[in-house]
């Protein structure tokens, strides 16, 4: 069976200690998918892993919000990513829920009949746009907001990783693509998806993380995105200055496009280190061979590729973050 990993040869899951097992089992019980490739991808990076998991663990899974809800928030960021392997992923987790008209109508490519719905998605593609119009007010209770918020960041990570890393396929022979397999195989998880576990359990695999954001004040989300944040970060030693001069100042001045194929601002091979990260930020989807192999020397191990990749993804999720307007219960009461 072809590998879904691009450039990296993570170790195989029944091989894992510590940390990695622990994301391995938590997979299991909470996602219904132990060796879900977008996780297995990050082991070489441990903390990056758990972190990770932990930020989808606490808003996606354990979050408060309908479950329903938070897949076609993630659902409409895959899109506005364009990152196919997960739009095909999410289609299918929302069969899961148990609603599969509303799958096979987003699987099309069509807009929920249900206003409420069609609002969700239309905020979870909104998100890729700082500052955009459609993010406020929230179609959600503001009660869940730090659930929908760490969901549509959490994927705005793992679209990237995965476009970067991963293949497009989800299933051998893309065969996600026909309504039987897609059904069939949310109908696997449906139990798993349909229960939804007491928070925490993700932050047991992580390391102090500190309180994290205010819009997540007060709930398991905030520590987990300050986790990620801390270990996605520690891929900036692996650039210079001059590079992560760059990489700030471009994701200073993004406006959420999509990056032209002339890209005038994206530096040639002669710079690799700053141009996969602009890439994973942007438009992980164009790294290329040519990409990867002109940085890869020697020295730089799986762990160090992860660890590059999460930084520009991660530098992406910041500049997103840092423009959402938040609005807390507190603030509305």
């Amino acid at each position: 069976m072809p590998s879904p990993f691009r450039y990296t040869t993570p170790s195989p899951p029944r091989s894992a200690t510590g940390r990695v097992a622990g994301v391995y089992a938590q997979l299991a019980d909470d996602f219904g998918i132990e060796r879900a490739a977008t996780f297995v991808v990050l082991s070489p990076a441990p903390g990056l892993m758990a972190s990770a998991w932990a930020l989808m663990r606490e808003s996606l899974i354990a979050g408060e919000g309908s479950r329903t809800g938070k897949e076609l928030a993630a659902l409409g960021v895959s899109v506005a990513n364009r990152c196919p392997f997960c739009v095909d992923a999410h289609t299918m987790l929302l069969h899961a829920t148990g609603d599969h008209r509303l799958a096979e109508t987003v699987a099309r490519g069509d807009t929920p009949a249900d206003e409420e719905h069609a609002r969700v998605l239309a905020w979870g593609g909104a998100t890729r746009t700082p500052g955009a119009l459609e993010l406020a007010p929230y179609p959600f209770p503001v009660a869940h907001a730090p659930a929908y918020i760490g969901t549509a960041l959490s994927f705005h990570f793992i679209n990237r990783v995965v476009s970067a890393l991963l293949t497009e396929s989800l299933l051998p022979g893309n065969a996600q693509r026909f309504r039987a397999v897609r059904s069939l195989a949310g109908r696997s998880v449906a139990r798993t998806v349909r229960r939804r576990p007491a928070p925490g359990a993700g932050l047991e695999l992580l390391d102090d993380p500190g309180p994290g954001p205010d819009w997540a004040r007060g709930t398991t989300v905030g520590p987990a995105y300050a986790a990620l944040r801390a270990a996605a970060t520690e891929g900036e030693g692996l650039l210079d200055e001059a590079d992560r001069i760059l990489v700030r100042e471009t994701l200073r001045d993004w406006d959420g496009s999509h990056p032209p194929l002339a890209w005038d601002g994206l530096p040639d091979r002669s710079r690799p280190g700053a141009r996969l990260a602009l890439l994973a930020a942007l438009a992980p989807y164009r790294i290329t061979d040519e990409d990867v192999t002109a940085w890869r020397k020697p020295i730089h191990t799986d762990h160090c590729l992860v660890h590059l990749v999460a930084y520009g993804a991660f530098a992406a999720v910041d500049r997103i973050e840092s423009a959402l307007p938040v609005r807390t219960a507190e603030e509305t009461s």
